[in-house]
């Protein structure tokens, strides 16, 4: 009780004995003694020696010498003890690094791997540790030596380092971004100190960034396109419309033809720059049908051949079981033609340009790369060229508008955004694969449908023809409404106009004789086209109608224009589809 050596004669003992404090087992000895095992002052067992024999008696030398003797076992235990613990911290540790997700690894100053778990082997892309250690790695494993020897000289200092970013190289060559967390170490093994690094592949995490500030920079390009396109649609509605007017009134001897056939060429090319920014910002109009891949290509290949030109070589690999897709077959056309003469510029030497298509599963897998995918069946387009490839750095940005690798004044910059914009807006998806020197591949997805194929529309060519009926012309901007007006009134149409949904109610109230057609801008200040159409049919409920806007999709799909049946005409546009049109919706059922 006390922690201290003890030592019992006969008499002592039998005074124990009977006051309780010990109990007699076996015959009595004549001399017991004992001493404590102590570890830090706190007693874990006791050591004990007695004696039966009568010339054998202890006396206080001998109870010094068992307490020396008690000393050096305890110190003996204790240190067995620590030994023990130490084993089942080291196997605990081991198990725990051994487990990890994240690669963690000693390493010498010098570059000499000392000791990798499973996860870093699996993140260099070895199969067993005795490869990963024989590496060098200032050589063998960081793709930029000099990053190495900034980092040893960090651990030099003294510093520890938080989730600093390195590009290593794995086993097969392929270049991945790791995060390194770690500090240098004395360590018995080596002479210096040693580092201690916990690896974490971000390659997946950083590619899926990139592509989240892609997308952030598309949609911002994207709406800066849309919010210009209404004014600027306005503007060369009235400048081409008047070009039109001119040259129909002006002769080919005329002096003046050449100058404003150059304006009317002008104007054409700002609408089709417009039109690829829409498409690039999703925002146009596409008329979307069940469709045929394999029957657009076939119908193309006749104007793909003398386009890409007698040096390059166009083969055609379709699948005879191809599902079919919801897309405007126009726009499709347009995909098709700006990756053919992307391709054929990739190749001013002569190469072979190959389209083909196939059914594909977009699955959990593709999903891992690019998160916003939405797994299912998917129709599958490709064009390959043999040309000269891109870097990394080009990839990463052949879908901004405006980015082009062309001479000054060879390309707009917008033929792969406008690519891009519309697969995008037909819900499908688009990917470059391509390398320095060994062509590229582009390969569009889209969902597939069970539907058959619809008939695509081919619009009349002929010159429209006029008529006598009364029109209801409403158009808030003044030069676009006198155009139109004027046009209108060539063809022998009585027009009524209005600046406003308001003001065309109180005109058409005060209408004794019928009005035969609505022609409305949709968005307009205060009574949008849509509006004022419902009004008017209540009272006059066999008036037909058509709209007219230059917003883009999303804005005039706020107004709730588009239904079945729906006659619409997307500005700019020429006087002859307009006359086309409007004698189109007078004669067909109410659009």
């Amino acid at each position: 009780r006390t922690g201290e050596p003890l030592l019992c004669t006969p008499e002592v003992f039998d005074s124990l004995v009977k006051q309780g404090e010990v109990e007699l087992i076996g015959a009595p000895s004549l001399d017991w003694m004992g001493v404590p095992l102590k570890a830090a002052n706190r007693v874990f067992g006791i050591l004990v020696v007695q004696s039966y024999t009568a010339n054998v008696r202890y006396g206080e030398k001998d109870r010094d010498i068992l307490t020396f003797v008690s000393q050096q076992l305890a110190s003996a235990v204790e240190h067995k003890r620590h030994e023990e613990a130490l084993r089942r911290s080291e196997a605990r540790y081991r198990s725990l690094v051994q487990s990890a997700v994240y690669g963690i690894y000693r390493s010498s100053m010098e570059g000499r791997f000392l000791d990798v778990n499973p996860a870093l082997i699996a993140m260099l892309g070895y199969s067993s540790i005795e490869e990963v250690l024989s590496l060098d790695t200032k050589v063998d494993v960081f793709a930029d030596p000099e990053e190495h020897a900034r980092l040893i000289n960090e651990f030099r200092r003294g510093a520890r380092l938080e989730n600093v970013e390195v590009r290593w190289k794995r086993k097969n060559g392929n270049a991945i971004t790791v995060r390194l967390s770690g500090r240098a170490v004395t360590s018995p093994e080596v002479a210096e100190q040693v580092l201690e690094v916990i690896a974490e592949d971000v390659t997946e995490r950083r590619v899926l960034e990139d592509q989240f500030r892609q997308a952030q920079k598309m949609e911002a390009v994207g709406r800066l396109a849309g919010g210009v396109a209404h004014d600027f649609n306005n503007l060369l509605m009235v400048i081409s419309g008047y070009t039109e007017v001119l040259l129909e009134n002006t002769g080919r001897n005329n002096p003046m033809h050449p100058k404003i056939a150059a304006i009317q060429q002008a104007a054409e090319r700002a609408t089709t720059l417009t039109r690829q920014l829409l498409a690039f910002s999703r925002k146009q109009l596409l008329e979307l049908k069940v469709v045929d891949l394999n029957t657009i290509i076939r119908d193309m290949e006749r104007l793909l051949r003398p386009l890409i030109g007698e040096n390059i070589e166009l083969q055609t690999r379709l699948a005879n079981d191809l599902g079919r897709t919801r897309a405007d077959a126009g726009q499709i056309e347009q995909v098709v033609m700006n990756l053919a003469v992307n391709s054929k510029d990739a190749m001013p030497s002569g190469g072979k340009i190959t389209i083909q298509s196939s059914n594909v599963h977009l699955g959990d897998d593709l999903r891992r790369l690019y998160n916003y995918i939405q797994p299912g069946p998917y129709v599958m387009l490709s064009i390959a060229d043999t040309g000269h490839g891109m870097d990394r750095e080009t990839q990463c940005r052949i879908f901004e508008p405006f980015f082009t690798t062309k001479e000054k004044g060879k390309g707009t910059g917008l033929g792969l955004s406008t690519v891009y914009g519309i697969i995008k807006q037909s819900g499908g998806y688009v990917f470059a694969q391509s390398e320095v020197g060994s062509g590229t591949t582009f390969r569009i997805y889209l969902p597939r449908v069970e539907d058959s194929a619809e008939p695509c529309s081919v619009p009349a060519s002929q010159a429209a023809g006029g008529g006598s009926e009364t029109v209801l012309l409403v158009e808030d901007e003044e030069s676009v409404r006198q155009l139109v007006r004027e046009t209108l009134q060539s063809k022998g149409y009585k027009v009524l106009e209005a600046e406003n949904g308001e003001a065309a109610l109180r005109i058409a109230s005060a209408h004794l004789g019928s009005i035969d057609m609505l022609i409305t801008d949709v968005v307009m200040p205060g009574m949008s086209g849509r509006e004022l159409s419902k009004k008017l049919d209540e009272a006059r409920p066999k008036t037909k109608v058509l709209y007219l806007s230059g917003y883009t999709e999303d804005a005039i799909m706020q107004q709730g224009v588009f239904e079945a049946g729906t006659a619409f005409l997307q500005k700019p546009f020429t006087l002859q589809m307009l006359s086309r049109k409007v004698r189109d919706v007078l004669r067909g059922s109410r659009g």
